[in-house]
């Protein structure tokens, strides 16, 4: 893995536990053949749905989308209004590979993954055909053709997620935000859509079956997943940041991690001409900042979960 490369201090074994009820073998399996039943019907789907209208392609992606994060035991809960259309950069925490079908049941998009997902059996097929924009997360030199693309498909009308950590956390902590497609944004003059994606157990702790960090292999998250009850997952829809806001993606990327966090936003500053706030001195200036206090990883484990994960780009 490249050094500069974004890196979380959270593992299985520390974060990904469940300690709540869990669902017999049956059960599982059922909830595992359902997720592939719609998964290849999503695949046989794309085709035709891709020729709908906007309006009436949205709501299918929408129920497909919720269907499958049900499909394995996980309710769902949209706060906040999608608002208008239009082009829109989507930013959002990353907690796990379901996380991308979570944000699609909320507001439909384009997202932004590492290369290494096209080759995942079926998902890299299903998620070629859902438009998804795939990065080389180890050739940073392939960076500015990103932030292009990402730009195009926003001038062109297209909402696009990103997960500006650039890798996953388990939730009880959040990584920083990287900069670099903030720009697209900015270039393109569109709103940025921050999102909180938070998984819960009955009792409304943090859930830790969803998380999918350091090496986790995928086939354990699945069957962890499957096995656990009782688990919600939230999308939060926070307020838009409005193009022209921040002059600098340093701004913009650290208002939008604030805003995910639930910090408040700092005193504003004007810029000629437009309202705009200057954010405070940030961690997405220090690469050394990406790491919390082990402490925060505690509840689980005595000692500090020292692995790091890279699981999507920034």
């Amino acid at each position: 893995m490249s050094v500069w490369l974004p890196t979380s201090p959270c593992t299985p074994e520390a974060c990904a536990g469940h300690e709540g009820a869990t669902a017999s073998v049956a059960r599982a399996v059922l909830r595992l053949a359902a997720a592939v039943a719609l998964i290849l019907l999503g695949i046989l789907g794309a085709p035709p749905v891709r020729l709908l209208p906007a309006g009436p392609r949205h709501t299918v992606v929408r129920v497909w989308s919720a269907a499958l994060v049900r499909a394995f035991g996980i309710r769902v809960t949209v706060h906040g209004s999608p608002g208008p259309g239009g082009g829109r950069l989507l930013v959002a925490n990353h907690i796990s590979w379901l996380d991308i079908p979570l944000v699609a049941a909320a507001l439909p998009c384009r997202m932004l993954a590492k290369s290494d997902i096209r080759a995942w059996p079926v998902l890299g097929r299903l998620a070629g055909q859902a438009g998804t924009l795939f990065i080389e997360r180890d050739r940073i030199r392939a960076l500015p053709v990103t932030v292009g693309t990402i730009t195009g498909a926003l001038l062109a009308g297209d909402r696009v997620t990103v997960f500006p950590e650039g890798s996953t956390w388990c939730g009880r902590a959040q990584g920083t935000f990287r900069r670099a497609a903030f720009q697209a944004a900015l270039d393109a003059r569109v709103p940025v859509q921050p999102l909180r994606l938070t998984y819960l157990r009955c009792d409304g702790s943090p859930a830790g079956a969803p998380a999918f960090v350091g090496d986790d292999p995928l086939t354990a998250s699945l069957w962890r997943i499957a096995r656990a009850r009782g688990v919600r997952a939230e999308v939060r829809l926070l307020p838009r940041i409005p193009p022209g806001r921040y002059a600098h993606r340093r701004d913009l990327a650290a208002a939008a991690q604030r805003a995910v966090a639930g910090i408040p936003a700092a005193a504003p500053t004007a810029l000629p001409g437009i309202p705009a706030q200057r954010a405070t001195p940030s961690a997405t200036d220090r690469d050394s900042a990406n790491r919390p206090a082990a402490s925060v990883h505690h509840w689980v484990s005595s000692s500090p979960a020292a692995a790091s994960s890279a699981r999507t780009p920034s």
